[in-house]
């Protein structure tokens, strides 16, 4: 059995008894980055045995797990934090899985982009989620093409971009438009902001010690 574990955003607490319990239970965890998992597996007890599986993992890596479940051994994907899948390499693992009829199991939990809609005041019957945009190669064209989208539209954005995106979204589209942008959601020092454009802008560059982290915004 494939077990496609999702675990928390940043806070350990937020998981499901169902989720531990499996993680237990499993034979092996395969996961991005051992050294991150091992803080979550720690703090429940878990003592599996982890499978290392990034965006950089070949095809024999994916034979090799795929051997150990045609072998009757119980494994869990996680990711660093989220529902694996969502915006991680593990589409690659779980598509060879569905192609050699290996029974796969969902151990579900509210996604970030759900968590983040949710307080966002924002449509949310229809939303587009984009994940990052495009650094180079088709940026520019995706940007014009935004401000027709009638749909509430999700971003991910790396620390290193934020001020960059922001400073696109105001050229190619409206200074004076509401976003919301988060960061840090469920830790110490979560923080979302409602303004415009030019004001989340300003707020950056007047404290550039809260630009860090990963970034999500939506408008």
């Amino acid at each position: 059995m494939l077990y496609i574990v999702a675990t928390p955003i940043w806070n350990l607490e937020d998981i499901t008894f169902r989720a531990v319990r499996i993680l237990k239970e499993v034979n092996y965890i395969a996961c991005e980055d051992t050294r991150t998992s091992r803080t979550l597996l720690n703090h429940y007890g878990i003592k599996g045995k982890l499978l290392s599986f990034h965006s950089y993992s070949n095809q024999n890596k994916i034979n090799k797990i795929i051997l150990k479940l045609k072998h009757w051994k119980d494994i869990a994907i996680i990711s660093d934090a989220w529902t694996p899948w969502i915006s991680d390499p593990w589409y690659i693992l779980i598509k060879k899985a569905i192609e050699e009829n290996i029974e796969i199991s969902p151990i579900p939990w509210p996604s970030a982009v759900i968590t983040w809609l949710s307080v966002s005041w924002l449509k949310s019957n229809h939303f587009l989620y984009l994940w990052f945009l495009p650094i180079k190669k088709g940026r520019q064209t995706l940007l014009t093409k935004l401000k027709d989208i009638k749909e509430t539209i999700i971003i991910y954005e790396s620390v290193h971009r934020i001020i960059r995106t922001l400073k696109d979204l105001n050229k190619y589209l409206w200074e004076d438009k509401y976003i919301v942008i988060w960061r840090e959601l469920t830790k110490k020092f979560e923080e979302f902001k409602r303004w415009t454009v030019i004001e989340i802008i300003k707020y950056f560059e007047e404290n550039p010690n809260k630009v860090k982290w990963e970034f999500v915004i939506m408008f």
